[in-house]
């Protein structure tokens, strides 16, 4: 019932901007923390940012603090992840993720991603 739906991604320079969205829907999406966490090629699970359910508390990676921003629209059950001064190692296939109500029992439910290249 619960899907998430990346979009956004896309090829951009290093340096550029991209904002990527989540489409949230099968659950209330006001009630739950928010995850975006990546995968670049041939690396492991990165998390990358969370925001908490009214979008008031942020938090980030410190590869991406300072130039990325999380945030929520919960009118439209939307997610997003402005990414700013984007750099090659940024590129990856980035994954939002729905979290369970208890922030130490993680993340119950992920989209499919979408990939994000940066180079020139």
């Amino acid at each position: 019932e619960v899907q998430l739906v990346e979009s956004g991604g896309g090829l951009v320079q290093p340096g550029g901007s991209l904002r990527l969205s989540c489409a949230a829907s099968g659950f209330t999406f006001s009630s739950y923390g928010m995850s975006w966490v990546r995968q670049a090629p041939g690396k492991g699970l990165e998390w990358v940012s969370d925001i908490s359910s009214g979008g008031v508390s942020t938090s980030y990676a410190d590869s991406v603090k300072g130039r990325f921003t999380i945030s929520r629209d919960n009118a439209k059950n939307t997610l997003y992840l402005q990414m700013n001064s984007l750099k090659p190692e940024d590129t990856a296939v980035y994954y939002c993720a729905k979290r369970r109500t208890n922030w130490y029992e993680g993340m119950d439910y992920w989209g499919k991603g979408t990939l994000v290249t940066v180079s020139s």
